[in-house]
């Protein structure tokens, strides 16, 4: 199930470009991405994670088939907004989206009584993702019902679905798997999370009602972009910058923050009028999710593929998929400068960095057979 949400995940971003190349709806391609793509990969890794987070057993069948119903989601959504589907199918599609992720939520907060001690951090971050993702599809279903107050409520899915749900999630995961990824340790990671939370939070909140008071951009911008500025500095100074550059997967991950920052820069422009939202929202897109998702795949198919203690199949693997890390992260922050500055160029720079991870990823899948 995890190395076919990872494979989908990498085919719903070429869709997504696939689509904006054509001139699809905006919306259309920006859900490929982030519900067909991104969401059900989440909900997976959420189901692998969670378990070591809390020290308990691993996930029941009905919290494993529970992207496969995320992906379905996405798929009606995408479906509806491309004009392929009657638009009456977003309203099940939303209820939905919302029993799956009432359902993680509660599992996941079993999990965190249940545990014998404290659990790991990483699970709040988790749990304040799916809360985020609870109010984005409880807003869009709202503005669905309210037209006059649609637009606020557009935004506010939009920064709670982005920066919230897909951006909590990889914030609380990176500091986790960025040691995994080095082979060293990181000791204050636990202390950083429980320390950036808070922070993080209510930056995420700032950003979702900006829709409604735009001078709350700036300082969504400082809160965020404070907690991403934070984990870069602990990262070069646990493991220094000749490590975190020298490691294909590492370095994707290293771009995925800094293309956050942009994005937020970007945000911060838009939030004043000063640039419009297409080009934030390709920005998070190219910047950030492409360098994550590549970069996280790299590092963790190879233990979804092959579980259990160490093994050569594993390391070469893992070999065969960080290779060109950094060429196709450098395609990535490139690409995705040269789309949100209006250059169109930028769009065949993502297809070929993404073009490369899907070759190695084939490559790497029949040399596991």
């Amino acid at each position: 199930m995890l190395t076919y949400l990872g494979c989908s995940a990498v085919a719903a971003f070429a869709l997504a470009i696939g689509l904006a190349l054509a001139g699809a709806a905006p919306a259309a391609a920006a859900h490929a991405a982030f519900a067909l793509g991104a969401m059900p990969l989440i909900f997976a890794a959420m189901g692998h994670f969670v378990p070591v987070l809390t020290r308990s057993t691993g996930a029941g069948p009905a919290i494993h088939r529970l992207p496969l119903l995320v992906q379905a989601v996405g798929a009606a959504v995408v479906g509806v907004l491309a004009g392929g589907i009657p638009g009456w199918v977003l309203h099940p599609a939303i209820v939905a989206g919302l029993v799956a992720t009432g359902v993680l939520l509660g599992w996941q907060w079993g999990r965190g009584r249940a545990c014998l001690g404290r659990p790991h951090p990483g699970l709040a971050w988790y749990q304040a993702a799916l809360g985020c993702l609870t109010l984005a599809l409880l807003a869009v279903l709202a503005g669905l019902q309210w037209p006059a107050g649609y637009r606020a409520l557009r935004l506010a899915h939009l920064h709670l679905n982005t920066l919230g749900f897909i951006g909590l999630t990889a914030l609380g995961t990176l500091q986790v798997l960025m040691p995994t990824v080095l082979v060293q340790a990181d000791p204050q990671a636990a202390v950083r999370l429980r320390r950036q939370l808070p922070w993080a939070l209510a930056g995420v909140v700032a950003s979702a009602l900006a829709g409604l008071s735009p001078w709350l951009t700036p300082l969504a911008v400082l809160l965020v972009g404070g907690v991403v500025a934070d984990t870069l500095a602990a990262w070069v100074k646990a493991h220094g910058g000749r490590r975190l550059l020298g490691d294909g997967a590492a370095v994707a991950l290293l771009g995925a923050a800094v293309g956050l920052l942009a994005t937020l820069a970007a945000g911060f422009v838009h939030g004043f009028g000063w640039l419009p939202g297409r080009p934030a929202v390709t920005a998070f897109f190219a910047l950030f999710l492409l360098p994550l998702v590549t970069g996280a795949l790299s590092q963790l198919l190879p233990v979804w593929c092959f579980p259990g203690p160490a093994t050569p199949a594993r390391a070469r693997m893992r070999a065969m998929l960080v290779r060109f890390g950094a060429l196709r992260t450098g395609l990535f922050l490139v690409g995705g400068g040269l789309l949100a500055a209006g250059q169109v160029v930028g769009a065949g720079l993502l297809a070929v960095g993404l073009l490369i991870f899907a070759e190695r990823l084939l490559r790497a899948m029949s040399a596991g057979r």
